[in-house]
């Protein structure tokens, strides 16, 4: 049941998130709650000491320290911020965690070219009928949910407790 909860929780929180930054421009704050406490919850569970599980804890007030320089220069938006920072705790303070802000922000790059190469061909996009949200064409803001979401993705085989939970499934 516990594997079950670190296999399935995180990502699919992610992808909640992602979609939902996608369509409305906005990530639900019950998103980034579920992702805390269920952590807070699991990790005991799965074998984690309170060393540990205050490593994760650092981890994730580092995260939110930059993230909020970021909120307050308005440079990234608060459900953003609040994500990555619930995300954070996931990864702990390791090379798990640099993993995961690296595809963070190379996707979050990536995201941001195409966004905006899409926001040019505005016209023609609308006039090809391509099904695009008109949020995303029409906001000032990028939906950094969906680097944090794929970022997520790619890094959580390397979190500790993904490793912790295949290793008790193997």
């Amino acid at each position: 049941m516990i594997n079950a909860a670190i296999l399935v929780v995180f990502p699919f929180c992610l992808a909640l998130a992602a979609f939902s930054d996608l369509l409305t421009m906005t990530i639900p704050n019950r998103v980034s709650m579920v992702l805390l406490v269920t952590f807070l919850l699991v990790a005991p569970l799965a074998g984690s000491d309170l060393a540990q599980i205050c490593l994760h804890v650092a981890a994730s007030a580092l995260v939110f320290a930059v993230c909020f320089c970021l909120f307050a220069a308005n440079v990234m938006g608060g459900g953003d911020a609040k994500l990555l920072t619930a995300s954070g705790i996931w990864f702990g303070l390791n090379a798990s965690l640099v993993t995961f802000l690296f595809y963070v922000a190379a996707v979050g790059g990536l995201l941001t070219l195409i966004v905006l190469l899409l926001r040019r061909q505005e016209n023609m996009i609308i006039a090809a009928g391509i099904p695009v949200p008109r949020l995303l064409l029409t906001a000032k803001k990028i939906p950094y949910g969906i680097a944090i979401a794929l970022g997520g993705f790619a890094a959580y085989p390397s979190s500790p407790l993904m490793q912790a939970a295949l290793a008790q499934i193997s």
